[in-house]
């Protein structure tokens, strides 16, 4: 991402933050976090320590990246099962950058991605983290959203039909033509839409790169973090995606896998695990999960595709190899045949 803190923005980085109580003195920004996506930075005074969120430099698509509403999010979770980040503070356009942003706690303890460090890198540890990523989302699940203050979030009648149609606009073409090698998944996924498994507040991007775990207690999480495309919605949505990004071993990885590779380390469940626990945990009819998963992939192709094509965008979304490995993935679980430029498919055991 091509945005940097300049002198003059970490002054007023420090002087909104001692305004607040929140640091004493001149501040240290660094950028964390895997993602390409809204721009994340430890900020730290040499004793204390918070986390600013801040959007991605334009262009971005259109109502991505509300800054206000993700930090409402976390807001209202807090004091729920699902363990969040303490909201620390808001800052609108204008306020400090030029751009909305927030302030949070600082939630201690490691982000896994392609490595479990030590002390939860035990077999028994990582069954443990697995399960609590299950029940988690379980937990997320589990809110009562309408208590939380969250009705006005999205209308979760018709939202599969209409996310579908949401990110077949992003994969399309200035002309609004998909890409032939989107057209298949998508008639697909068009003539198999399952009957809506229900309404909770949904992640959207759940995945084990997405969460702090902790290490004064292993097997726990600390928080959940990245709630920006959080919505009201079917909540196999989430477990869809959350499955998409789980490796199998010895099958070619998409790139959300990739985030995900300490996964395959000894002791994590597997795919199949991780839906029989979601499964006893919510009791959820799990019969149309394929449906969801090939959304799952389809959707991040698309994301994927958007990205590549915007002017200015983040470089790493300008291999185009990433797209294609969403959609021979999506082929695969569809049990379709693969779409023109994909090549064969390396079918999953």
């Amino acid at each position: 991402m091509s945005w940097e803190w300049t002198p003059a923005a970490r002054r007023g980085l420090t002087e909104f933050l001692e305004a607040r109580g929140l640091t004493r003195g001149p501040v240290t920004t660094r950028r964390i976090g895997d993602g390409h996506s809204n721009l994340t930075y430890l900020v730290s005074d040499g004793e204390r320590q918070v986390v600013l969120r801040r959007p991605p430099p334009p262009p971005v698509p259109p109502g991505a990246h509300d800054m206000m509403r993700e930090a409402r999010l976390i807001g209202a979770l807090r004091g729920t099962e699902v363990p969040v980040a303490r909201l620390l503070a808001t800052a609108d356009a204008g306020q400090l950058l030029d751009v909305p942003c927030y302030v949070m706690g600082f939630a201690a303890g490691p982000v896994v991605t392609t490595r479990t460090p030590p002390p939860l890198d035990q077999p028994r540890v990582r069954t443990a983290i697995g399960y609590a990523l299950v029940d988690t989302l379980a937990a997320l699940h589990a809110v009562d959203w309408r208590a939380a203050g969250l009705a006005d979030l999205g209308r979760p009648t018709g939202f599969t039909e209409r996310h579908l149609r949401r990110i077949t606009g992003l994969a399309a073409g200035e002309d609004g033509v998909l890409p032939a090698t989107f057209a298949p998944v998508h008639s697909w996924l068009t003539a198999n839409i399952p009957a809506e498994s229900g309404a909770a507040l949904i992640h959207n991007d759940y995945r084990i790169g997405n969460v702090v775990l902790s290490t004064e207690e292993p097997g726990r999480i600390e928080a959940v973090l990245d709630w920006e495309l959080a919505a009201i919605g079917d909540p196999l949505f989430d477990l869809g995606y959350f499955l998409a990004s789980v490796p199998r071993p010895g099958v070619p990885r998409t790139p959300t896998e990739e985030f995900g590779t300490a996964l395959l380390e000894p002791g994590y469940p597997s795919r199949e695990d991780l839906e029989q626990r979601y499964a006893a945990r919510t009791g959820a009819n799990l019969a149309a999960l394929g449906w969801y998963r090939v959304f799952a992939l389809w959707k991040l192709a698309a994301l994927y595709e958007y990205g590549r094509r915007r002017a200015g965008g983040d470089p790493y979304y300008q291999d185009e190899s990433l797209v294609r490995s969403f959609l021979r993935e999506a082929h695969d679980v569809a049990g379709a045949e693969p779409g023109p430029g994909l090549g064969s498919i390396e079918r999953s055991p």
